[in-house]
């Protein structure tokens, strides 16, 4: 299809009754229309039909007249001169004749068109089925039992039906709605319709798409099938245009009628596509995200249609696409899709869980699936009418959409009375399936599907038709037989732009990561600032070489979370044929190296030149060299570490470990010569030991660097020559007061000069490797990491009945059940029994008046969020609080519960006309939208917990959790009391987060926010039915939801009623079947109500909710005027005098917790102990990397010897051992934040427990654990790096107690300050490589210059001294024969006489004293002298650092409780910083 076909699709719509509908091109015959109407199919039309300029009638209207003017202004060519068309001057525009005219010039242009419809018979899918019940815990693990069973169930996989006997036919032009319960099969279906096969274990049966098999269509037209999934995942910071034209960019056709350009057909795809969508306003927004402010969830929707429709999908298939939009934003969701459909005639496949009457009348066809059958597939206008006639009766004013999703359903289904005769009512899914065979419909289904596979299945000259049609679109490069018709160079090009588009949108980030190698380039460029040329800084000179390439090797692996996020998006688009994967990869690469290349100049000079490196020409431009070919190649080694993981855990892992191999083998830490045999090969695979050599070498090749001190040398040796003295340093000559830079390095490092280019070569190599291995990856491994979510028991529990597996791709366990169909909706017998044995209700009326909110929206401005709202809640009713999105209903209940803590509040709020009581928070349940829990607990626990933190301390522990017992009951929870809370079911989530509200016994007054979002229709009503019996038992409860059902609606006693700007517009009783609210609105001049129109609807659409909707009248002011506002005032008025004759109502508590400090702290203790045994693999993680760790340094310093360079080593493998810390640290974050952020969402404001008894159970649970991931790091590396037995005592001391003591609560401090993991993770690097930088290793204190303070208060200072003073202090050293120096004493002296006195002053041995020449000398006898004269460090001073650890262990946990407060609890004005780094918590309400 050319892309000028697109817009010709665009323009076949014709004047029809008043309204633009769309002229579609038979499917029989591509490239001829018939006069009228849609081509020909086996019946007619039920579905509503959507004008085209539904979105934006203007900018339709407006396209209409450029199109039709740029037709006529448009020369005619020489061979359609006949067929232009003409407009005379004042001629009325007609689409009809311009619809024709773009036919006809398609034909001339022999330009096929082509469509795609799908069919399906005998479809049967099958998935692998769980393999466990029970969650996994540290003790599972290594249990034998289950290791055996998870061995046996690896090797013989169970196997179970997912979908089973479907057969349907969906044709071009169609919309099929799928319709059930969450597990029962919806998004399977819809991946298999959509050529998804990947992750399931079979599909059998028959899936045709037309002519074209599943697998041709597989290889060569992929991209006319679209999936796509739930969740509108777009590069954020791309604008919506941008997004478009992207997807034009690489799904234009080649074959263009009117000889348009690429460039011009891509901007006219994309003008026509955003103005009938409704997106020109929103053209140069962002798309945005969670993080990043952007288009609203209706107009993103729009923008992931928009993108099906410029990449020319023929089947598009929707799954779940409404999920939390609300009624009038998932209403413009279907119509859009609508718009679509008849547009461009594609065949479209739609998955709900709540659909309006409204939407669902938009839809062809419906496919009812019940338990993984087919209970319906056929014609959605007779679908209600087949399930009465089968033998159920919708509930009153229940719409079509719920009432097929209810018949699924034995706890939501009502059967007819009386029963139908002739046929016994289906009870089950065979039951059902079976029936629909043998039913009418069911029969003319099959017909259909006979009849469209005799007219459209195995025919070769259609096949050859649409291969044709394909085939021309294929750009002239491109191989005809792709799926992609685009070539790879024009993909490059495409994907090039987006990222640099990409980067434009996020520049914040780009100027953060330059900024951070010009910080670091200032922090080395100080530390090592003009090191002399000197013997005692060569060292230092290789310490800042080695940190120069490691620090841009090793940024790239912050890349890891990035790639990860953009994954989804990259899957999706490769599987619309719109790049290749590979091509991805290749434009980050290019896009990123001119950048990196700036970055690295900038960060090169400045190490360079502040440091005084050998200041020539050549040798600078190689350094620069050598540092961006570096991080260019390791970039690639990280991306393609992403690439080959499905999963971003265990890419993380794995590079953090290949950073520790690479870093200590790069040649700085353990030099070639030291390395042991068995290890030495992974210096040949490290790039970065090449680099190193190459950098050292050219650095080291120019130098001839001056003796720091001659030996002999002082008192006793004042008139002594040149030619009787020696430098100590490797790499000297006897008589020489100069060290030639080559010979150190060959000497110490076994480095030549000479081997400089092929050292680069070597990287260059590993670099096209990487890239390779990157490109090989991101093409091959293209799958998503997807987690089968079934509900997990906790070990020992009994597993119940019902708890399979659910929806291989998503969706939980199946609700249990074993009610009878007898029985109506609503909540079961023993609920009802424990909710009549809890009834507590206390008579209290809760009421609000003239409550007005206030927020500062920046530059000085306010916005008023609540204008003037009163109100009143009353025990035993159930009141709604409803309007539009932005009308302020989730305000409001936050407002009223206490829980905002930015903005002005003005008006006042009552309890019997009395002021709150103080404890108000901890006397009312809220329920929040999020359900958040800890993840790990069960349901009994969670709500145990509530019931023992949140009662009077009065109650006796056996009563709150007797309680707690009873509350599992009322909220249908027993057979899941076991069930882990972080595997429930949406349904199951929402219950346990009102049941442990109601665990605390709230006196007052439950609220809940959003109690239905993001359920099926079933679930949302059970819910509601028990919302409804709680307060049938005397609970108040006030509730905020969106539209709800009819059925829904009718559960609750009184609404009220906000529009946009948080203005009242009804606040009154509902009345039977909302007759009280409707008779309001008609008598107030409102349109009247349709009898099967559901009430909720009529209400939002009559005050002008939504985005098409507008009122006819202020019904703010009509509300002002009402005589039902008096009445409100009025009864408002008579609670007051009524309740204050009665005294206020008391605080429960005496203090602000109903429980004692200690005992939140045993509780919390209690309860993150168990979540962590239940977590193994946070556990293992930090076991795994211990041991590795140790083991990997222990055996690179493997038994290292007493010369000089051993005693280095030794070092260093103390210091990599403490390097350590950085991943553990980054592991112990992660709990830290995710328990903050439960906290502070959820048990905070409920007053559960106090913050600094949070903190103390957080520092006290890790310790435990960190001391033993400490103790195998000491076990696996202490005797393996050869350090004595006999001083084993202190060291175990200190790195197994202090050690872990310091990196917790360091780690912990900054995590306190830190609003998130990612942002905690960061701050942490960089503030522990202050650390690291100036505790005397890298660069040694004698050489810190300025920095010699910061050697003084960093902890790692005193940490190190302690560990290496204390390990190989009080020892001899024994140099090897290259650490030997050679010198000739004064003639007739003898060596040892020689050096005598210089021995006894400075120190160093004689091996040879009685030689008169050649005087082997050893510049270092001791430990103690080698430890004092290079770093600073002092064997006595052991105990005295171990007390400096422990006090900088007792300052951080003094800034852990002060950061927490400042940054997370304190609120009001203190400094303006905190308030710049804490995360607005209000941000979730």
């Amino acid at each position: 299809m050319a892309d000028s076909e697109a817009q010709q699709k665009h323009l076949s719509i014709i004047v029809e009754d008043g309204g633009l509908h769309q002229h579609h091109a038979p499917a029989t015959t591509p490239g001829e229309m018939e006069e009228h109407g849609r081509p020909h199919t086996t019946r007619a039309r039920s579905s509503s039909r959507v004008n085209i300029d539904h979105f934006d009638p203007a900018g339709v209207q407006a396209l209409e007249r450029q199109l039709t003017s740029e037709h006529v202004n448009r020369p005619p060519s020489p061979a359609s001169s006949q067929s232009s068309v003409t407009l005379a001057p004042g001629e009325n525009f007609d689409f009809e004749r311009t619809v024709r005219h773009v036919v006809r010039k398609a034909e001339e242009a022999n330009i096929k068109q082509r469509n795609l419809g799908v069919v399906f018979k005998d479809l049967r899918v099958v998935g692998k089925g769980a393999t466990a019940a029970h969650q996994q815990t540290l003790g599972s693990l290594f249990n034998p039992a289950t290791i055996l069973h998870n061995i046996q169930a690896g090797r013989h996989p169970e196997t179970r039906d997912i979908l089973s006997g479907f057969e349907g036919v969906v044709r071009p032009g169609e919309m099929l709605l799928v319709l059930g319960r969450p597990g029962s099969g919806c998004s399977t279906l819809l991946k298999v319709l959509a050529n998804q096969r990947y992750q399931y274990h079979a599909v059998e049966g028959e899936v045709l798409y037309d002519s074209i098999t599943p697998e041709q269509l597989e290889k060569h037209y992929r991209g006319d099938v679209l999936y796509c999934p739930e969740d509108d995942v777009h590069f954020p910071t791309l604008r919506v245009e941008e997004t478009i034209k992207f997807a034009s960019t690489t799904r234009v056709p080649q074959k263009r009628i009117d000889s348009l350009t690429r460039k011009d057909a891509i901007n006219r795809l994309t003008e026509v596509i955003t103005t009938v969508f409704g997106l020109r306003h929103a053209r140069k927004t962002p798309v945005g995200d969670a993080a990043i402010r952007g288009v609203s969830g209706g107009e993103k929707k729009r923008v992931s249609i928009s993108e099906a429709m410029v990449s020319r999908a023929r089947i598009t298939a929707w799954d779940n696409s409404t999920r939390g939009l609300d009624a009038s934003t998932a209403l413009e969701f279907g119509r859009a899709v609508r718009i679509a459909t008849d547009t461009f005639n594609i065949t479209s496949v739609v998955s709900l869980y709540q659909a309006s009457e409204s939407l669902y009348e938009l839809f062809d066809k419906v496919c009812v699936i019940y338990e993984g059958r087919m209970a319906y597939f056929g014609p959605a206008d007779q679908a209600r009418r087949y399930f009465e006639d089968m033998g159920y009766e919708p509930a009153n004013r229940q719409t079509t959409p719920d009432f097929l999703v209810a018949v699924t359903d034995p706890m939501g289904r009502i059967p007819r009375d009386p029963a139908p005769t002739g046929h016994p009512v289906p009870r089950t899914a065979d039951d059902f399936a079976r029936y629909f065979v043998e039913s009418r419909v069911g029969k003319a289904n099959t017909d259909e599907v006979e009849a469209y596979k005799r007219d459209n299945v195995g025919h070769e000259h259609r096949a050859l038709e649409y291969k044709h049609s394909a085939r021309e679109e294929h750009a002239t490069t491109a191989r005809k037989s792709s799926p992609y018709i685009v070539s790879v160079w024009m993909q490059t090009k495409a994907v090039m732009l987006r990222r640099v588009q990409i980067m434009r949108g996020n520049m914040l980030f780009t100027m953060l990561n330059a900024l951070s190698f010009v910080f670091q380039a200032i922090i080395m460029g100080t530390v090592f600032y003009k090191v002399p040329e000197s013997t005692s800084a060569y060292f230092s000179r290789g310490g800042v070489l080695f940190f120069a390439i490691l620090f841009g090797a090793l940024t790239a692996m912050s890349e890891i979370p990035s790639l990860y996020a953009q994954r989804p998006i990259v899957h999706r688009q490769m599987r619309g044929a719109m790049y290749h994967p590979f091509v991805e990869a290749v434009a980050l690469t290019l896009v990123d190296m001119p950048i990196t290349f700036a970055i690295l100049v900038v960060y090169s000079v400045i190490i360079y030149f502040m440091v005084d490196l050998q200041r020539t020409a050549g040798q600078f431009f190689i350094f620069l060299l050598f540092v961006y070919t570096v991080s260019i190649i390791m970039k690639g080694w990280f991306r393609a570490i992403a690439a080959g993981f499905k999963a971003e855990a265990s890419a993380q892992a794995f590079a953090g470990i290949s950073v520790l191999v690479l870093s200590i083998y790069t040649g700085y830490t353990i030099p070639k010569p030291s390395v042991p045999g068995a290890l030495r090969w992974i210096t040949y695979i490290n790039p970065l030991r090449y680099a190193f050599e190459g950098l050292i070498t050219n650095e080291f090749h120019t130098l001839q660097g001056t003796c720091a001190g001659l030996v002999p040398q002082g008192p006793g040796y004042e008139g002594v020559q040149l030619e009787n003295q020696v430098c100590p340093t490797v790499g000297s000559v006897p008589g020489s007061n100069i060290v030639d830079g080559n010979r150190f390095v060959n000497l110490s490092y076994g480095y030549s000069y000479s081997n400089l280019w092929m050292n680069y070569g070597i990287v260059v190599a590993f670099g096209v490797a990487f890239i390779a291995a990157l490109l090989a990856l991101t093409e091959m491994n293209t799958s998503l990491s997807v987690e089968t979510a079934i509900t997990l028991f906790k070990r020992g529990s009994r597993k119940i009945q019902g708890s399979s597996p659910a929806d291989a791709e998503k969706g939980k366990a199946p609700t249990p059940s074993s009610a009878s169909d007898s029985q109506a909706p609503g909540i079961s017998a023993e609920a009802e029994k424990a909710l009549e044995g809890a009834a507590t209700s206390s008579g209290d009326v809760f009421t609000w008046q003239g409550l007005s909110y206030t927020v500062p929206v920046g530059g000085g401005e306010q916005r008023r969020l609540l204008d003037d709202v009163s109100g009143f809640v009353a025990p035993g009713r159930l009141t709604a609080l409803m309007g539009e999105s932005g009308a302020g209903k989730t305000t409001l209940l936050n407002v009223l519960a206490q829980r905002v803590d930015t903005g002005v509040v003005s008006g006042h709020t009552f309890v019997n006309g009395h002021s709150v009581p103080p404890d108000f928070q901890a006397q009312t349940g809220y329920c929040q939208q999020t359900d958040t829990h800890l993840e790990q607990s069960t349901v009994r626990e969670a709500l145990i917990f509530s019931a023992k933190l949140r009662q009077p301390p009065e109650v006796p522990i056996a009563e709150k959790i007797a309680y707690a017992e009873k509350c599992l009951k009322m909220c249908g929870l027993e057979e899941y009391a076991e069930a882990i809370v972080g595997t429930l079911s949406v349904e199951h989530r929402k219950r346990t987060t009102i049941g442990v509200e109601l665990a605390a016994k709230p006196r007052l007054l439950l609220f809940l926010d959003e109690p239905t979002s993001g359920l099926d229709s079933q679930s949302a009503w059970a819910i509601m039915a028990f919302l409804r019996s709680l307060a049938d038992h005397g609970q108040a409860i006030l509730c905020t939801i969106h539209q709800p059902s009819a059925e829904l609606f009718q559960v609750f006693d009184r609404v009220l009623l906000l529009r946009k700007g948080g203005q009242t517009v009804y606040f009154g009783d509902l009345g039977t079947n909302a007759t009280t609210l409707i008779q309001y609105f008609e008598r107030n001049g409102s349109r009247t109500c349709d009898p099967k129109e559901n009430p909720a609807e009529f209400m939002l659409d009559v005050i002008g909710a939504g985005a098409t909707a507008a009122a006819t009248q202020d019904w703010h002011s009509v509300w002002h005027q009402s005589p039902e506002r008096q009445a409100v005032q009025e009864e408002i008025e008579h609670v007051h005098s009524e309740g204050r004759s009665r005294g206020a109502v008391e605080a429960t508590f005496r203090s602000e917790f109903a429980t004692g400090w200690f005992y939140q702290v045993k509780e919390l203790l209690n309860r993150l102990a168990v979540s962590y045994w239940r977590n193994p693999t946070y556990i293992m993680a930090k076991f795994v990397l211990s041991i590795f760790g140790g083991l990997f340094i222990g055996f690179t310093f493997f038994h290292s010897k007493d010369t000089q360079q051993g005693t280095q080593n030794k070092l260093f493998a103390i210091f990599m051992a403490t390097i350590l810390s950085v991943p553990l640290s980054n592991q112990t974050q992660v709990p830290f934040i995710n328990m903050r952020n439960i906290y502070e969402i959820r048990e905070r404001p409920s007053r559960m427990y106090s913050w600094t008894a949070l903190v103390t159970a957080q520092i006290l649970v890790e310790i435990p654990l960190n001391m033993a991931t400490s103790a195998m790091i000491f076990f696996c590396w202490y005797w393996t790096v050869g350090f004595e037995t006999s001083r084993a005592g202190f060291t175990f001391l200190t790195l197994v107690v202090a050690f872990p003591l310091y990196y917790q609560t360091f780690s912990q401090t900054v995590a306190a300050m830190s609003p998130n993991v990612e942002i905690a993770a960061l701050a942490f690097s960089f503030l522990f490589s202050f650390v690291l930088t100036f505790d005397g290793v890298l660069q040694p204190y004698r050489q810190l210059g300025w920095w010699k303070w910061m050697y003084r208060i960093s902890p790692y200072t005193y940490l190190i001294e302690a560990l290496y003073g204390q390990a190989i202090g009080h020892q001899q050293i024994n140099c090897s024969a290259v650490e030997l120096v050679t010198l000739n004493p004064p003639s007739g002296q003898k060596c040892g006489d020689y050096l005598k006195a210089y021995i006894g002053r400075a120190g160093g041995y004689v091996v040879n004293g009685e030689a008169t020449s050649a005087c082997q000398f050893c510049s270092t006898r001791t430990t103690d002298e080698f430890m004092e004269n290079n770093f600073n460090i002092f064997y006595h001073h052991h105990w005295r650092n171990l007390g400096i650890v422990l006090g900088f262990v007792c300052l951080n946990i003094f800034t852990i409780y002060a950061f927490t407060y400042l940054f997370r609890i304190r609120t009001g004005p203190f400094f303006k910083l905190p308030g710049f780094l804490r995360r607005r918590r209000n941000s979730n309400k």
